[in-house]
């Protein structure tokens, strides 16, 4: 049966390996203080990226050009209109009537040119920048896939959607209002100016005053504009923050009636925000009006000294006209002076984090000579396993643990909270990858292998029982799309889960909310149990998944469980000992290290740790509180 997953149903093969010494998120955030040398860099890999395009780039740079000739030639030719119109009225021949005829003709000719010039330049440009946004979306969202749950533990999501989306944007609008516009400005001047000054030297310095004010005042604005935009684009990811952690929590909001607190919090980022967009509005109003000052100053000047020479018969009419009509049509693109600006030091800013995600080294990645996991006996070891987060070498989490485990046995952990359970549990996936031992299956060690092997091989029933809004069905076979109805079921039925959706209106193909927020947490972790059941692993994790689930439904689920458990290791971590005192051996963890282990009736011989914890959790509540009294 095919499904359609609106999700990736697994990750990429060339996932990952052995780790490096560097802290991946204080790598990411370096990249927010972007130095002049990684900008360039930036720059110029923006520009080389265009280059993968190469008919869009030249229609683009052509069309720009051609855009920009037929442009400046509508000045000419009103001047030469206007001329022709006061011959005609002055001598009324036949002549200058066609003359004028002519003219207007060729106007009409070069204004339909420059317009589908400058509509081939406009979709060339955009359509680069859309193909190159593309590519680096995907890039984006491939390094995000790979990199390591030690960059993710460290890393807030809301930084990665930023880069993602609003860097990436910058990084698209490169070409189109960086490069071209460059292009498009410096011949517009430069031609302009040579073709005004070559006229009439005084009257083209006249009209060309107001270009280096207005150019610097834009610069000016749209920079100071850039750098209140950092802090703007700053002050809304707290706001997206505060607002996320709203929606995610607001069963905890209702139940504590801090509605009234989260609004005021909500508030308060929204108040800075607005603040800031306040004066940012401040400065584009006041620096639009003095480039607007600046340019009717200038224009009245033309228009004094014009029209004085005008009477001289220094000049004709028409000359006047031509740069008047130059003047108008350079105030606009002298103003996009400072966007020109704005769009290098967006991009490099914007590219230079972009690229430091996208070239972040990734820490658990294949070996060059890695090859698949052979599965035989299905034997699982830890060889004296160490293991240390980013940062905490010298408190390592995890302290020479050694354990072997073979198919259809199940071992039991159990520790007090922060006692290593759960990250020796993702050492075995390879979520992270061991700083001292190794871990082997089947004599093979996880790191000479590919990762993509491993995930096929251990599968984990975590504690967070993600969901995707998507039907049940589609939750269940996400790691297979591909499979049939009845194994679906089956699974389903193994974590004691098909009866509830028999009585959902669309059963299997009943949507769940958000995050699975239509199920109740019990649910939810019995989804995820028939989720990874789907896989049929050679190791089976279950990492405290149980604990939402009531204790005689679990018993149901782990009857159901022991023909899945025949055929592969089964680890079970939990804090509940009723989950665990079925396996065939239990192992006490204690600050990252293995302090008792044994079954469950020899670690009640011991009269140890495991022994106090059995009977905290077994001992009837009155016995509780007599001793509690006789105590106090």
């Amino acid at each position: 049966m095919t499904r359609t997953n609106t999700i990736s149903p697994r990750e990429p093969a060339q996932a990952n390996a052995k780790s490096h010494a560097h802290d991946p998120r204080e790598t990411f955030r370096r990249t927010r203080a972007v130095g002049r040398e990684e900008g360039l860099g930036a720059i110029y890999r923006i520009t080389r990226m265009s280059l993968h395009y190469p008919a869009r780039f030249w229609v683009a740079l052509i069309a720009t050009v051609a855009a920009v000739l037929t442009q400046l030639s509508i000045p000419v030719l009103l001047g030469r209109a206007v001329d022709a119109t006061q011959a005609m009225a002055v001598q009324g021949s036949t002549a200058e009537r066609d003359a004028l005829i002519w003219i207007a003709l060729l106007l009409l000719l070069a204004s339909v040119l420059r317009g589908l010039f400058t509509l081939a330049q406009n979709y060339s440009a955009e359509s680069l920048g859309h193909a190159m946004a593309r590519d680096l979306r995907m890039a984006v969202y491939n390094k995000i896939q790979r990199l390591p749950f030690s960059f993710h533990d460290r890393t807030h999501s809301g930084d990665l959607i930023t880069v993602g989306m609003l860097d990436l944007e910058g990084v698209r609008m490169f070409f189109s209002t960086a490069l071209v516009r460059t292009l498009l400005l410096a011949l517009l001047i430069g031609i302009g100016a040579w073709l005004l000054l070559s006229t009439n030297l005084v009257l083209g310095l006249l009209a060309l005053s107001f270009v280096p004010f207005a150019g610097w005042r834009s610069s000016v604005m749209q920079l100071t504009l850039r750098k209140t935009w950092l802090i703007l684009q700053e002050r809304l990811g707290v706001l997206s923050q505060v607002m996320e952690e709203n929606l995610a929590g607001t069963r905890v909001v209702r139940a504590f009636s801090a509605a009234d607190h989260e609004m005021k919090k909500f508030d308060r980022a929204s108040q800075d925000a607005l603040r800031l967009s306040h004066r940012r509005i401040d400065i584009r109003v006041r620096d639009t009006s003095a480039m607007t000052l600046s340019f009717f100053v200038a224009m009245g000047l033309v228009l004094l000294f014009g029209g004085r020479q005008v009477a001289a018969g220094e000049i004709t009419v028409g000359t006047l006209a031509t740069f008047l009509t130059f003047m108008t049509l350079l105030q606009m693109p002298v103003r996009q002076l400072g966007l020109m600006v704005n769009a290098y030091a967006r991009a490099s800013t914007c590219g230079a984090r972009l690229f430091a995600l996208i070239d972040m080294p990734v820490e658990i990645e294949d070996a060059p000579d890695a090859v698949p996991l052979n599965l035989t006996e299905g034997t699982l070891r830890l060889e004296n396993v160490t293991f240390a987060y980013p940062g905490h070498e010298g408190n390592p989490a995890i302290k020479g643990i050694s354990l072997e485990a073979r198919k259809g046995e199940t071992i039991g952990i159990v520790g007090a909270p922060g006692s290593g359970k759960t990250t020796l549990m993702h050492l075995i996936p390879r979520f992270y990858d061991v700083t001292g031992g190794k871990i082997t299956i089947d004599g093979q060690d996880l790191r000479d292998v590919t990762l993509s092997s491993v995930r096929q091989a251990v599968a984990v029933v975590q504690q967070d029982s993600f969901l995707f809004t998507t039907t049940i069905e589609n939750n269940i076979a996400y790691g297979d799309p591909f499979t049939d109805d009845s194994r679906i079921r089956g699974v389903s039925e193994s974590a004691q889960l098909h009866d509830y959706i028999q009585h959902l209106p669309q059963e299997y193909r009943t949507v769940v909310g958000e995050r699975g927020v239509s199920l109740s947490g019990g649910q939810r972790q019995r989804l995820s149990i028939a989720r990874t059941l789907m896989m049929e692993p050679a190791v089976l994790i279950f990492d405290d998944s149980t604990a939402a689930i009531d204790a005689g439904t679990e018993g149901r689920i782990r009857d159901a469980m022991r023909r899945y458990a025949q055929g592969c290791v089964t680890l079970i971590v939990a804090h509940r000992l009723s989950s665990l005192m079925h396996a065939d051996r239990i192992l006490f963890l204690e600050e990252g290290r293995i302090v008792e282990q044994g079954t469950h009736e020899e670690l009640l011989s011991l009269n140890g740790r495991y022994k106090a914890l059995y009977e905290l959790q077994m001992r009837p509540e009155g016995d509780v509180l007599n001793r509690t009294e006789i105590s106090s």
